[in-house]
């Protein structure tokens, strides 16, 4: 009796030891290579051009930290461990972060497809339709007088139409300076008064504490559908202008290469730094592309092309690495390749 009872303890025991490692979530997050997809499945265009080679979207892998997976990351290489408010702010919860990410993917589509129509020189039109709020951080001004889904209409009575008024407006205050915000919330009409203070993280930096999005109504001819399921984040921004334009122009820029890359863009064409960007090329290699383009940053020291660069020689890959400040510094590239079957 007293065997099978010492048996079935052990077993509990050992039940809550493996449930703990395996489920228990740390307040760490994990990040690692992802996947390098090509993204003609992703992109449908009315009457698209073919291509010999594909562009590629590339990910990276994140999620909080069981025990077990923390352990793992001890040794793996390109596993990377950051504490869970590096992630997201305090006051954030997990499904609050992956509503931000998918908005802010959605608006770097928005900024990829106007960058690569206007390249192809085909039809396109602009509405805005509001600046919103899409979260307010914890112990910042906002805190107490912004919500999510506010639409933000006016900065001390100067009218805005993106985020970026706002945030050009703010950056050039002091700490302790005050803005008056005029919001809409449901059929108010509202002002707030909130004052500028530093972030936590970035002291030298000012702000009332929200994150925003610019609604656009973007309307191209030929239409394009963009489907990018639970990818979040700005970072496809590069690959997905690159994607529209070549499927956009009879010429073939793929010229039968598998060409991945990384980077925000904006609505002039700019790249934008990333994260992650060494587990990305390590994606990118394992899917064997040829190609990779990274944000160069106007050569600034450790940028996301020197980081590339880097993991690219430590793993001793063939996979060319390119620097660009721009989509044209992209296509420009690709321009002059000699086709990959010549």
């Amino acid at each position: 009796m007293n065997s099978n009872r010492r048996i079935i303890i052990t077993g509990i025991i050992t039940i809550i030891i493996v449930a703990f490692i395996g489920a228990y979530r740390l307040p760490y997050y994990i990040y690692k290579p992802g996947t390098a997809d090509a993204l003609d499945p992703f992109v449908e265009i009315e009457g698209a051009y073919g291509s010999e080679g594909d562009m590629h979207l590339v990910t990276v892998r994140g999620g909080q930290a069981t025990p077990l997976q923390w352990i793992i990351s001890q040794v793996r290489p390109y596993h990377e461990v950051v504490p869970i408010e590096q992630v997201r702010p305090q006051g954030i919860s997990e499904e609050d972060y992956f509503h931000a990410q998918l908005q802010l993917m959605e608006s770097s589509q928005e900024a990829a497809k106007v960058v690569a129509y206007q390249a192809a020189d085909k039809n396109i039109t602009i509405d805005y339709n509001g600046v919103f709020v899409v979260n307010v951080l914890d112990g910042m001004p906002a805190e107490q007088k912004l919500k999510a889904g506010d639409e933000i209409i006016k900065v001390n009575n100067q009218s805005i139409d993106e985020s970026s008024d706002l945030v050009n407006y703010v950056e050039r205050l002091n700490e302790g300076d005050e803005v008056e915000l005029t919001i809409k919330r449901e059929d108010e009409t509202l002002t707030k008064t909130i004052e500028v203070a530093p972030f936590p993280d970035q002291q030298e930096k000012v702000g009332v504490g929200i994150s925003l999005v610019t609604d656009r109504a973007v309307e191209v001819e030929p239409k394009a559908t963009i489907k990018s399921g639970e990818i979040g984040g700005p970072s496809a921004g590069l690959m997905f202008s690159l994607e529209m334009f070549d499927q956009l122009t009879e010429e073939d820029y793929s010229k039968g290469y598998e060409i991945a890359g990384t980077g925000e863009i904006d609505y002039d064409g700019n790249v934008g730094r990333i994260g992650g960007i060494d587990k990305k090329v390590i994606a990118a290699d394992e899917d064997g592309c040829d190609i990779f383009f990274a944000p160069n940053e106007d050569g600034a020291e450790n940028s996301n092309y020197q980081i590339a660069k880097q993991a690219a020689d430590e793993i001793g890959t063939d996979m060319k690495v390119v620097p660009v400040d721009t989509f044209q510094d992209a296509v420009d590239y690709l321009e002059k390749l000699p086709d990959k079957s010549a």
